[in-house]
Formats: C-alpha cells, structure tokens, sequence
C-alpha cells in the first residue's frame, strides 16, 4: 500500500550524553526524509538526537518545522535555524500541532518527554483521533520493554488485540518509510472497540 508522505512527525531525544549510536540513526533520519521531500516536523531542539536530526534534514535540503513551548526558547534550547519554528504556550500545544498535520509518526530512543509523546500518540490512535502509523525504531533493543508491556496490557485485556496494529516495530532506519507505507489502515471507526 502507498501513502502520500508529506510531513512526518519524529520524537527524538536532547541528551547529550546517550550513545553516539542514537545521534547516527537521527542523522540517517533526516537525511533519508529529506531525500524523500518529506517535512520533519519535530521538537524544535538544538542538541541531542534531535539537533542532529534537524542539522541533518536541513543540510541534505529539506524543509525542518520546530514546535517548541515559548519557556524553552527562553532558556535558549531552540535550534536557530529551522525552515520554521513555531512557538506554542506550553507541552500540551507542543504535542497537539507536532501530529495535527502529519501522515506518520516516527519515535526513536528518548527519555521520559519521547516516551510521553509516543504513548499520548498511541493513546490518541486507539480513539481514532489520530489515524496514521506510528513507528518505533528500535535501536539496541530500546523499545523491547515498552512493546512487551503493551503486549502485556493486551494479554491483561486493557486492551484489544486489534490494537497491535496501532504500530510497527523496525530495527534499522532503512526500514521506516516500507514500514510506514505497510501501516494498516486506521479509522475513526477504532472508537468501536476502544474499551474492552
């Protein structure tokens, strides 16, 4: 099946000091949607997986959108130099415009802020209020606890076993836009069996 990619969503880490590794996969990232014409639309960081991700898109041409509350542009975390940074109030807008317009979301390893967004995000699909795939790169394994523990929630019967589909699990970046394109079809129709 073929999808019409024209923004993608990344979640993405600020650390500084997680495993070079993680800054080469965010690099890959960007430079392969930006290869693609593909938008990132991401944090709007300056360091960490997500600078790299950016500096990355922008120099093989792409078009890079930031979304960054307005006290982290005040504590200078902002990238300067994005196609387009956008300004929000607080996290809660921050999150709200990052997956408004985007036909896929990709979340690489990240920290509490990376793992709040995906879930919010898969807790947004299993309502039907977003309906487009969401990846997981699992680098190094990263996500294996977090995947056995939705599985965990589905063998516990908190949720539907229909709602597996709500993501897809790639190991190597090369793997993203296939996994993407091979995304189920969701709807708001998901509703239906949202409660167990």
């Amino acid at each position: 099946m073929s999808r019409q990619l024209r923004r993608v969503c990344v979640y993405c880490a600020s650390s500084r000091k997680a495993d070079a590794a993680y800054l080469t996969a965010a690099d890959s990232l960007g430079r392969l949607l930006a290869r693609h014409g593909i938008t990132v639309v991401y944090g709007g960081g300056s360091v960490g997986a997500m600078g790299t991700l950016a500096d990355a898109a922008l120099a093989e041409g792409g078009r890079v959108i930031g979304v960054l509350p307005r006290f982290m542009y005040d504590l200078e975390w902002g990238h300067r130099g994005l196609t387009e940074l956008r300004l929000v109030n607080d996290l809660h807008e921050r999150k709200r415009l990052m997956i408004e317009e985007v036909d896929a979301i990709v979340a690489l390893p990240g920290g509490s802020g990376t793992l709040e967004e995906l879930l919010e995000a898969v807790t947004w699909k299993r309502l039907g209020l977003y309906v487009n795939p969401i990846v997981l790169v699992n680098l190094r394994g990263f996500f294996d606890a977090l995947v056995a523990l939705l599985e965990r929630a589905i063998t516990e019967q908190f949720m539907d076993a229909r709602h597996r589909l709500m993501w897809s699990v790639v190991e190597r970046i090369e793997e993203v836009l296939e996994a993407i394109h091979a995304a189920p079809d969701w709807s708001p129709e998901a509703r239906k069996f949202a409660t167990v």
